[in-house]
């Protein structure tokens, strides 16, 4: 399989090289910005696979598209926001969430060796990903989730879910009533479960729901904490490379 990789933090590309190698995968070639990659597109056979960032350290990666007809399959490796990440899985193989899980890795590498031939890989569209973005699917989220409580198993509305955190390698839903519930999800996995519009996940370990936040306050390294209504067994810290979509989220 032949991969490139397209990212602009140098020691990211590097760890998902070396990711890569583990599984037999290698990516002689690595790309840190957008006008790299356009001079490298013009110059060089398409890829079977692109490992591909978004925001690039001269743009974004969006450019690319506009400017080439890019012949290959495209595995994102972003931290983008929830409807981004929606239209990108309509057109490629798949997207990692940062930091890569090694399990997703090879799982996304899986989806597209499973496809019957290099034709029948999803390509990337780059006008209907622009469309998508403008107008995002309609799709049902997670309503509820179900827990087992002793011999019993208890329904909870996801409105009244305040945070959902993991701690100790499990998962945890703390309700309005100061409760706290295990689930059985991981917060990767709930990614694309919960409504984008009432949870939003403020760092590794932390989704809120906007209905449940009482106070912001300004915290250390650009940093921002929230005040939850009943919600007090750990500080809940917006993670510095996530203020800003939080503060579109909130408008």
């Amino acid at each position: 399989m032949n991969v490139i990789i397209i990212e602009d933090e140098k020691p990211s590309a590097r760890r998902l090289q070396r990711m890569l190698k583990a599984i037999d995968i290698t990516a002689e070639t690595m790309l840190h910005s957008v006008e790299e990659s356009l001079e490298w597109f013009q110059k060089n056979p398409h890829p079977d696979v692109i490992f591909l960032d978004i925001q690039l350290s001269d743009g974004l990666s969006f450019e690319i598209f506009e400017a080439i007809d890019i012949k290959s399959a495209v595995i994102f490796t972003t931290a983008y926001d929830e409807y981004a990440l929606q239209a990108f899985k309509l057109n490629s193989i798949d997207y990692l969430l940062k930091p890569i899980d090694e399990d997703d890795l090879k799982k996304a590498v899986n989806q597209y060796t499973t496809q019957k031939s290099y034709n029948q890989a999803v390509t990337l569209d780059f006008n209907d990903i622009k469309k998508l973005l403008v107008n995002p699917i309609e799709r049902e989220y997670k309503k509820r989730f179900s827990v087992k409580v002793g011999q019993h198993i208890k329904l909870i509305n996801v409105e009244d879910i305040e945070c959902i955190y993991s701690e100790n390698k499990g998962t945890y839903a703390h309700t309005v009533e100061g409760r706290d519930y295990l689930l059985d999800m991981t917060l990767d996995q709930l990614e694309d479960e919960l409504e984008p519009h009432l949870f939003f996940r403020v760092s590794r370990k932390f989704y809120v729901n906007i209905n449940a936040i009482k106070d912001i306050i300004s915290y250390t390294n650009s940093r921002l904490q929230i005040k939850l209504n009943h919600y007090k067994e750990q500080e809940v810290i917006v993670a510095r490379e996530r203020v800003k979509d939080f503060k579109g989220w909130l408008e």
